[in-house]
């Protein structure tokens, strides 16, 4: 997928582990999971939101498009 979420590099930099995200965030650990592993096919605003919120950061530093070698034919 063209679109990598990098909440891995956000939670890294803020020392801050997955449960303790999930919980602040409002998300089950395992849907942060499925965020992180590139698994999830959409987000909500409103989560998107607060994670921003909770991380401090823009929603640029948690997304980033990667072209697809497919797109580049």
């Amino acid at each position: 997928m063209p679109i990598r979420v990098r909440i891995d590099v956000a939670l890294a930099q803020r020392g801050l582990g997955v449960t303790e995200f999930a919980e602040l965030v409002g998300l089950t650990p395992a849907n942060v999971a499925v965020l992180k592993n590139g698994r999830a096919k959409a987000v909500r605003f409103s989560t998107l939101e607060a994670m921003c919120r909770v991380l401090d950061c823009q929603p640029g530093d948690l997304l980033e498009w990667v072209p697809d070698t497919a797109d580049r034919t």
